[in-house]
């Protein structure tokens, strides 16, 4: 079969508006849900950061959280919005590999540090006296940082190995972005011991985390158990929902791309859960951490409240 240097060429995907009859739709849903998940974890993060009964390692974290969905759904959404809007649907080798390394640096960094911050609520449930010792500033960065070096870690790896392959003549990707599966599909050489590699790397990107998660979370209910106060157990368990429903939503679609293997889904099935982890996480993350925490809502009023009291000084002097 031909090869040619795909690198003196371009991709073209099929995307996901190559229906004509909803395409129109689909353009509206998704532009809606970039701008409400930018808006949104936007807010999160200027809360965060201004509100000082946020300045707390949680909070810390979540403001890194929304930092990484907000680059996440970026290097995704942008590009297929215009590409709708401008009728064309080809991405540059170099484009492609930017897209790559970035997507999976993004993706791996959630993944540990969604996992490191199940380690944030068991402290904060199991050990409360210890809690400004064991999640001191210093911890935190560790976290966040470890967090950076494993998802870089895995881009560095697969990225380079992924884009190395000879391509052959057919350079249409069925899907809408660089996810490689999706790119080794056009690869004419034998990438079994690549996809294996790749199988493996995902399987600890996730995995990993994900034992933190269960590890912490036993923890945290025998604690819960054990207390004597139902409001106690209320509160405790209040602490740590808005976190399990991320992880759950997160970790449960990646697991079913990375996990699973490919012979039990198919390329349509593929899009939907890449565009529920991709696109609709990012939005969501944001919104069921502020809908179900008090010290949120709390912050955003506060807020409110000085920009109320700000315009009303302005129209005062005026």
């Amino acid at each position: 079969m031909e090869t040619y240097n795909i690198s003196s060429t371009d991709f073209t995907f099929r995307g996901l508006f190559n229906r004509k009859d909803i395409s129109g739709l689909l353009f509206a849903i998704i532009s809606i849900i970039f701008f409400t998940a930018l808006i949104a974890n936007g807010i999160m993060i200027f809360l965060i950061h201004s509100d000082s009964r946020l300045h707390t390692p949680m909070y810390f974290l979540l403001s890194h959280l929304s930092f990484i969905d907000m680059m996440y759904i970026s290097t995704i959404v942008p590009k297929m919005l215009f590409d709708y809007m401008l009728n064309q649907r080809t991405i540059s080798f170099a484009g492609c590999t930017a897209q790559n390394f970035l997507y999976l640096t993004l993706l791996g960094t959630e993944f540990f540090l969604l996992g490191l911050m199940a380690y944030d609520r068991y402290v904060a449930v199991c050990n409360p006296l210890r809690y400004p010792v064991l999640m001191n500033h210093r911890v935190c960065w560790m976290i966040v940082l470890g967090s950076w070096f494993g998802g870089s870690l895995d881009g560095f790896i697969l990225t380079p190995m992924a884009m190395s392959f000879p391509f052959c003549n057919s350079h249409e990707i069925n899907h809408f972005f660089c996810e490689l599966p999706a790119v080794l599909k056009l690869a004419c050489a034998d990438t079994s011991l690549y996809e294996t590699i790749m199988y493996v790397c995902c399987v600890l990107m996730l995995l990993i985390p994900f034992s933190m998660v269960i590890a912490s979370y036993v923890q945290i209910l025998t604690t819960v158990y054990r207390m004597n106060s139902v409001e106690g157990k209320k509160k405790a368990l209040t602490t740590c929902s808005s976190h399990i429903t991320v992880v759950t939503l997160f970790y449960g679609a990646a697991m079913y791309m990375y996990v699973l293997p490919h012979s039990y889904h198919t390329p349509l099935e593929d899009k939907i859960f890449s565009m529920f982890y991709t696109i609709v996480t990012p939005m969501l993350n944001p919104l069921i951490y502020s809908l179900r925490n008090k010290d949120v809502t709390g912050a955003l009023k506060r807020t409110l409240n000085r920009f109320k009291g700000t315009q009303r000084v302005s129209g005062d002097d005026f």
